[in-house]
């Protein structure tokens, strides 16, 4: 029996997120992870602080790539990213709890579009990202 596209997901969720360091590193939860989206969770600590008291920017787009990278692999296909952008709206601070939500744009061939939302624990939005990414044929994200 063939597993359903759910079930792949959460294969990709698992797996990846056994090998992903940076996501770990960062304190990252993974919340959901569904075919083609994913959403993730981040608490603003004391060593992500810039010298204005506000999160680093960095560390904001390193959230939003994560949500990207389960998003995009969720098919269990190898997906790398082949570039992304990202506007900050507002700042994060000391304890806040940004989510980051992806959501699939496209998906053709090879290639591929996610958005990605970061916002605060009162709905603020803090950043919009967009991800392109490549999609390798015939190599799976994560061992079957």
């Amino acid at each position: 029996m063939e597993p359903t596209p759910q079930q792949i997901a959460d294969l990709v969720r698992e797996r990846m997120h056994a090998n992903d360091r940076a996501t770990q590193a960062l304190g990252m939860r993974i919340v959901s992870v569904t075919p083609g989206a994913a959403t993730l969770e981040m608490t603003v600590r004391e060593d992500m602080l810039n010298g204005h008291e506000t999160c680093h920017g960095g560390l904001i787009a390193s959230l939003a790539d994560s949500a990207f990278a389960f998003g995009c692999n969720s098919y269990n296909e190898l997906t790398v990213a082949s570039g992304f952008s990202i506007d900050l709206m507002a700042p994060a601070r000391l304890g806040d709890v940004l989510t980051a939500r992806c959501a699939e744009v496209s998906k053709a061939g090879r290639t591929g579009v996610y958005d990605v939302e970061v916002s605060n624990q009162r709905g603020e939005r803090i950043a919009v990202f967009r991800g392109r990414s490549y999609t390798i044929k015939g190599k799976p994200a994560v061992a079957p």
